[in-house]
């Protein structure tokens, strides 16, 4: 797993994925743009996708761990970052993915939301969920 690292940019040597630096302490992942997020939640999202992307782990139960457990740290389950980077993928394939792999030169800013914030229904805690 090889993440580049620049003050501004994380890209990922094994996925079209990039996460990109929005202001001062923000960053917005290319898969998952409505989330404003920290730089480590923006890490932790790249790792999460060279983890997805790597088809000799999908029966590794450590690598599903640290899936889980990146996921954990962006405040969802990893079904559902699967999901998202599957529809990635999908967008992709059918050429309706406006993205690129390098990141735009003027990056606008998602939703100002961060994860956590999605998840008021739990009482303003996000659930800590373990699979594996």
């Amino acid at each position: 797993m090889t993440i580049q690292s620049t003050d501004d940019t994380l890209r990922s040597d094994r996925t079209p994925e990039y996460a990109q630096r929005t202001g001062p302490d923000t960053w917005r992942l290319s898969w998952l743009p409505e989330y404003s997020l920290t730089r480590e939640q923006a890490l932790a999202g790249m790792e999460l996708d060279e983890l997805v992307s790597d088809l000799a782990a999908a029966h590794d139960r450590i690598a599903h761990a640290e899936i889980s457990a990146r996921a954990d740290i962006l405040g969802m389950i990893w079904q559902q970052a699967l999901i998202k980077l599957a529809k990635r993928v999908g967008e992709r394939s059918r050429g309706t993915d406006d993205s690129v792999h390098d990141p735009p030169s003027h990056p606008s800013a998602g939703l100002r939301l961060r994860p956590t914030q999605l998840l008021r229904g739990h009482g303003g805690r996000v659930p800590r969920v373990n699979y594996g």
